[in-house]
C-alpha cells in the first residue's frame, strides 16, 4: 500500500439529500420538517430565470429562519453555473447574509479543478470579511463529459471539497444519451448504462477522501426502480442518494442505512478476527466463509454508519 492515504476531508451521515426549489417557500418550510439527512435550497435548475432573484433571498431567509441544526439537517445551496451572471450574486448575498447557517456549497457543472477553486476563494474572502469562524464545505456535481474526464484532478485537488455527485440528467443530454427516464435503466442497454461514470466517480472519491453521492431518479413513482437504483449505488461504495420527491426520502435512508442481519455479521466478524488473532492467525472462518483484514475493515464500515446512526438518534 502506498505511504500516502487520504483521509476523509469531512465525514457526514448523507443518505438521503433532498432537493427543493428555493422559488418555493412553502416546500423548503415542508423539507426542514422531513426525514432527509442534507436538504439542498436550489436556485438553479430548478428555479425559472425570472424567479432566481426572490429564490435567492428565500433561501436567505430560510436559512436564518428555520433552526435546521435542531431538526437535524445539513444545509446546502445549489448556486448558478459559473457560466451564469447568476453565480457571483448567490455566493456573495447567500454567504453575507446566511453564511453562518449554511453546511455546504453545492457546485454544478463543475468541470475543471478550476471550477472549485474560483468558488473556494470567494467563500474564504467572504468568511474573511464577515469574521466567520466556521468553514463551508463544497461539494461538486460531476454532470458533465468535461467533469467526468477530469473526475480524478478535481478529487485530487487541494481544495475545501468534501463530495461529489453523479447528476445523471445533465450527464444524460450531454452525452445525447437515450434514457427512458431521468436516472432509470434503458432496456436496450446490457445492463446498468450509468455504472461506469458512477464507478468512475467513486473511485476518485475514495482516492482522495471525498463522500461520493448519487443524483436523482426522476420518476417518484416508481419506488422499487429507486430502491434498485440505491442498491446499486450502495454496492459501489456510494453514501446515499437524492430525493425529488418526498416519498423517496425514506427509500434512500432505509437503502443506505446498515439493516441488522449486516451489522450482526459484522459484529460476528470483528469477534471471529479478534478470536482468531489471540492464537496467532490472521484468517479466519466464519459462516464456511474466510475471512481477513480486508472483512475486517468492511465490517468497520458498517458498524461506524450504525454507530452514526445511533448518535444521531441520541
Amino acid at each position: 500500500m502506498s505511504h500516502i492515504v487520504h483521509g476523509m476531508r469531512a465525514s457526514r451521515l448523507q443518505r438521503s439529500t433532498l432537493a427543493v426549489p428555493a422559488s418555493n417557500p412553502t416546500m423548503v418550510e415542508k423539507a426542514a420538517d422531513s426525514a432527509a439527512d442534507m436538504v439542498f435550497l436550489d436556485l438553479e435548475d430548478a428555479v425559472a430565470p425570472g424567479d432566481k432573484v426572490q429564490a435567492r433571498k428565500n433561501a436567505i431567509e430560510a436559512l436564518n429562519d428555520i433552526d435546521w441544526k435542531g431538526k437535524n439537517k445539513l444545509t446546502s445551496v445549489r448556486i448558478n453555473g459559473l457560466d451564469t451572471h447568476y453565480m457571483y450574486r448567490d455566493v456573495v448575498d447567500v454567504m453575507e447574509q446566511a453564511g453562518q447557517f449554511l453546511d455546504v456549497v453545492l457546485i454544478p457543472k463543475v468541470g475543471l479543478p478550476q471550477d472549485v477553486y474560483m468558488v473556494e476563494a470567494m467563500l474564504s474572502q467572504i468568511e474573511m470579511a464577515m469574521g466567520f469562524e466556521r468553514r463551508v464545505g463544497i461539494e461538486a456535481l460531476i454532470e458533465t463529459p468535461l467533469g467526468m474526464a477530469n473526475v480524478e484532478a478535481i478529487a485530487a485537488a487541494p481544495s475545501r471539497l468534501e463530495a461529489m455527485h453523479f447528476g445523471v440528467a445533465d450527464y444524460a443530454a450531454f452525452h445525447k444519451a437515450r434514457t427512458v427516464n431521468i436516472g432509470g435503466l434503458n432496456p436496450n442497454y446490457p445492463g446498468d448504462q450509468w455504472h461506469a461514470a458512477l464507478s468512475r466517480m467513486t473511485t476518485a472519491c475514495r482516492a482522495y477522501g471525498l463522500r461520493p453521492i448519487d443524483g436523482p431518479f426522476g420518476d417518484f413513482s416508481d419506488p422499487d426502480g429507486f430502491r434498485d437504483a440505491c442498491r446499486r449505488g450502495a454496492a459501489l461504495g456510494i453514501e446515499g442518494k437524492w430525493a425529488i420527491h418526498p416519498s423517496q426520502i425514506e427509500l434512500a435512508n432505509e437503502e443506505y442505512s446498515p439493516t441488522d442481519a449486516e451489522v450482526e455479521r459484522a459484529q460476528k466478524i470483528i469477534a471471529a478476527l479478534k478470536e482468531a488473532a489471540s492464537a496467532g492467525k490472521g484468517a479466519a472462518s466464519l459462516d464456511g466463509k474466510m475471512i481477513d483484514a480486508a472483512s475486517e475493515k468492511m465490517a468497520m464500515n458498517v458498524l461506524a454508519v450504525q454507530d452514526t446512526l445511533r448518535a444521531r438518534a441520541a
